[in-house]
């Protein structure tokens, strides 16, 4: 019995907005007076004012009910991170909160291996971070990472693996240096690309 009338309502619903009458809503998500009259015949069989029904069912409506210049204010958060290159060539990035460096990186043409793609499974994306104050503000790392470590080329007390280091708010300002070699058992002068 109530499938039927949600049936109904939602037939009305799409007739009009097919019709280009497209409903308008206030700030609350309900619908204005002039634009549910189509509701007419549902109100007398279920003898319930419109507004009920509107307030019970207005999830149905295809009308977003937010502003669009709050939704254009909502910017991703990102903070600053140095990436310092074997010539000691520094260049500043902009990082959103939750991207690991590996990607950072990729994204911004820094040449930061990634041979396993982030999948713990080499230690090509090695990073050392620069300052003992940011290397305590990140996670303790899992023993796969500390087995990858173990592998690395130029391995030092503050090195991660870049896929592993993930943004986040108090890591605003973090510098990474990338080591001179890896073992990727490459040719020399191999230029990495992200896949």
């Amino acid at each position: 019995m109530l499938s039927s009338r949600l049936v109904r309502v939602g037939a009305c619903l799409a007739k009009e907005l097919y019709r280009g009458k497209f409903v308008s809503m206030f700030r609350s998500g309900y619908i204005q007076r002039p634009h549910y009259k189509h509701l007419h015949n549902l109100q007398s069989s279920t003898r319930v004012c419109p507004d009920t029904i509107i307030q019970r069912y207005r999830y149905l409506s295809t009308t977003p009910t937010t502003n669009a210049s709050e939704e254009g204010s909502e910017e991703k958060e990102m903070i600053s991170v140095t990436f310092v290159d074997k010539d000691g060539e520094e260049n500043h990035i902009k990082v959103p909160i939750g991207m690991s460096m590996l990607e950072a990186a990729h994204q911004n043409d820094i040449e930061l291996e990634g041979a396993c793609e982030g999948s713990l499974a080499c230690s090509t994306c090695h990073v050392i971070v620069m300052d003992m104050e940011y290397y305590n503000k990140l996670e303790e790392p899992a023993d796969e990472e500390n087995d990858m470590l173990d592998l690395a080329f130029g391995l030092t007390e503050t090195s991660r693996l870049g896929c592993q280091v993930i943004a986040k708010p108090e890591l605003d300002g973090i510098r990474l240096a990338i080591p001179a070699a890896t073992r990727n058992f490459a040719v020399d002068g191999y230029v990495p690309k992200p896949h």
